[in-house]
């Protein structure tokens, strides 16, 4: 199976789109004139380094992809799927049939004008090391305005943030061992975070005044890392949503190797996503996890039942005195804990270990936890049939001495 992948910003430069304005001069014509100005001469002569701005790079970006997109129909076989990374979601989706070329490239243009007002912010890669460090090194540092906005690939991941802060963390991550990179993006604010969510909500305004068409090839969602649903409204949502919301590359990428793809195709000159995809691969099994398994028993089996939903949600390491308990809970807590698990537990073991986290470290200590039980298959009980005209009836078919037919006729005789 075939995917085409549309890059997003970051990819633009001077130039770009030289070999295939000739060819498709109409399509450069209808953005002229939803632009108002010459999208060859932005792209082949970056006026004032107007390629530099969002509101301008954005459009471009769009447009040149369009090219792309429209020599793939004539030069290339069709795609089972499609996906672009953030701005690139649009020409996925422009060529999906979601919307025509100048609806999608008036999107492009609002979505620009409106990320392009969030000033005081930038992004930046981190290459070389896995998600949770990257996490635990933003908390060890109190880099709490910082985010992961990207999740390009297993070890490369894009951070949003102001200027001041990724400023202050760039040597603090220079030094993590592992860390191949700390790299600006040519981006000019911090895309795909908290920060954008104003114009993620201006945004949502005016994708209600569009009509979505349904899509004649699936497309797959930076938000979700799944395809984009049927529903006109839902796919209006996650348009607004990804402003602010992270870029989920790499789960996109093993969504569709999952469902099949083997041959990726990216439309574009810059060939950025290309040596992305190459390294996700299918998401491995995961291995098993004593700890979190017990923790996750203790909030289903113990808490659950005593404080309701809530227990699913709280925090592995909070103290169980957040949820208001009482020692009346605390003795309820330890008897239910005693019958889950099989094992003797008094109330003051509940009270010295006050979080689920702390009390499956003490119970991972003991040996005689009884397993969770495996679901019972439920099974229709044997009736016990009292008649003994029926119980010799079945007895003698069962031997040969009547057929199936003649027996069941000779029951319906007796009932």
């Amino acid at each position: 199976m075939r995917c085409y992948v549309f890059p997003g910003q970051g990819t633009q430069k001077k130039g770009m789109g030289r070999s295939l304005f000739g060819r498709f001069p109409d399509l450069c014509r209808r953005a002229d004139r939803v632009l108002g100005y010459s999208i060859e001469k932005l792209c082949l002569e970056n006026p004032e380094r107007h390629l530099s701005r969002t509101e301008y790079a954005q459009p471009a970006i769009y447009v040149v992809n369009a090219l792309h997109w429209s020599a793939a129909q004539e030069d290339l076989p069709p795609a089972d799927f499609l996906a672009g990374h953030s701005l690139g979601e649009y020409s996925a989706l422009f060529a999906a049939g979601a919307f025509d070329f100048e609806t999608g490239l008036t999107l492009v243009r609002r979505r620009a004008e409106l990320m392009g007002r969030v000033s005081g912010g930038a992004m930046a890669a981190v290459i070389g090391v896995s998600e949770r460090l990257i996490a635990q090194t933003l908390k060890q540092h109190d880099a709490t305005d910082v985010v992961i906005a990207n999740y390009n690939a297993p070890e490369q991941f894009v951070l949003s943030g102001s200027h001041e802060e990724l400023a202050r963390i760039k040597p603090v991550f220079e030094k993590v061992e592992g860390v191949r990179g700390f790299v600006p993006v040519r981006v000019s604010g911090p895309f795909h975070a908290p920060a954008m969510a104003p114009a993620a909500a201006r945004f949502r305004d005016l994708l209600t005044t569009v009509d979505m068409g349904e899509l004649r090839t699936p497309v797959i969602s930076n938000v979700t890392g799944q395809p984009f649903p049927p529903d006109a409204r839902q796919v209006r949502e996650l348009l607004a949503e990804q402003i602010a919301k992270p870029v989920r590359w790499t789960e996109t990428i093993r969504y569709l190797r999952n469902a099949g793809v083997s041959v990726f195709t990216e439309l574009s000159e810059s060939k950025v996503l290309t040596p992305l995809i190459d390294r996700i691969t299918p998401a491995p099994e995961p291995t098993p996890d004593p700890r979190q398994d017990l923790i996750d028993r203790i909030k289903r089996e113990i808490l659950q039942p005593e404080i309701g939903d809530e227990a699913l949600t709280f925090d592995d390491d909070a103290s169980f005195r957040q949820l208001g308990l009482n020692s009346i809970i605390y003795v309820r807590l330890a008897r239910r804990a005693g019958t889950t698990l099989g094992i003797p537990i008094k109330p003051d073991v509940i009270f010295q270990h006050r979080s689920c986290a702390a009390l499956a470290d003490y119970l991972l200590t003991r040996d005689d936890i009884t397993p969770p039980a495996a679901p019972e298959t439920p099974t229709e009980p044997l009736r016990d049939y009292q008649d003994p005209r029926v119980s010799a009836l079945l007895h003698d078919c069962a031997n040969g001495a009547l057929t199936v037919e003649r027996t069941i006729e000779a029951i319906r005789a007796l009932v």
